[in-house]
């Protein structure tokens, strides 16, 4: 029972696999080990957004002409067969290289484009991994909402505001810092009478410096509004339809505007 904590156990507690006797041990080490248990939650972040985006295309029927068999002496399947193990080893390095891109620290092909283009999706994994938590879905709750700003403005190295969206049903749950592609991102948390969250994510990460009006992206289940606005990086996410969405997003990025 006091045995080392290992690479596969810790593989084991990312897939949900871990044997019970070894829970509390694994648990105690990523308590002193955050560094690790950042490095894990990434990757249960990733499992999360592959169910998220491919778990309807597991669940389709298989269509009856592939499911019927060709005849043992009929040759005409192999190139197919081989075109078919083409495309899988095509798709698993494709699908290696997105993982990758989700990981900390991943480096990106070009920072401008690239930022922009993971924000969305790298909202979206941190919403789908935190919402469903009922004991901890954020680090500082909303009753220490001053001490939550200054500490992620600290970590950030920026000041970083918490919008208030009382006016539209939704209040602030609190938030928690996460890891980016090349630091600290934070996360708001809010939600609404019945429950229903939203997340913002805030990313001081955009090297370019740029701005960009509203953009939108559907990943999986997870609807996201995002935007740039200098070196901030903001993407808005919840299950909600877009025109819903749209209307927190615009109060916002109203009150994230220069002086608001």
């Amino acid at each position: 029972m006091n045995s080392p904590v290992t690479e596969a156990e810790l593989q084991a507690w990312v897939d949900g696999q871990l044997k019970p006797a070894r829970q509390g041990a694994v648990n105690d080490y990523l308590a002193q080990h955050p560094d690790q248990q950042a490095r894990l939650q990434s990757y249960r972040a990733a499992n999360a957004a592959l169910r998220a985006r491919y778990q309807p295309v597991l669940d389709e029927a298989i269509p009856p002409r592939l499911q019927q068999r060709p005849a043992a002496n009929d040759g005409w399947w192999r190139p197919l067969r081989a075109a078919a193990m083409l495309a899988l080893t095509v798709a698993g390095g494709a699908a290696g290289w997105w993982l990758h891109e989700l990981m900390p620290g991943a480096a990106a092909p070009s920072q401008a484009i690239a930022s922009l283009a993971n924000l969305p999706q790298r909202a979206a994994v941190a919403h789908v991994v935190y919402t469903p938590e009922v004991k901890h879905p954020v680090e500082v709750t909303a009753d220490q909402e001053q001490h939550l700003v200054a500490w992620l403005s600290k970590r950030l190295g920026a000041q970083v505001h918490a919008p208030q969206l009382g006016a539209l049903g939704y209040e602030l749950v609190g938030g928690r810092l996460l890891p980016g592609q090349s630091g600290p991102v934070a996360q708001f948390m809010y939600h609404d009478a019945s429950g229903a969250r939203l997340t913002l994510y805030v990313s001081t990460e955009q090297k370019a410096n740029s701005e960009t009006g509203f953009r939108f992206a559907q990943e999986g289940e997870v609807a996201v509004f995002y935007w740039i606005d200098g070196k901030f990086g903001y993407a808005l996410s919840g299950q909600l339809p877009k025109a819903a969405l749209g209307k927190i997003a615009d109060a916002v990025y109203a009150q994230l505007e220069p002086g608001a």
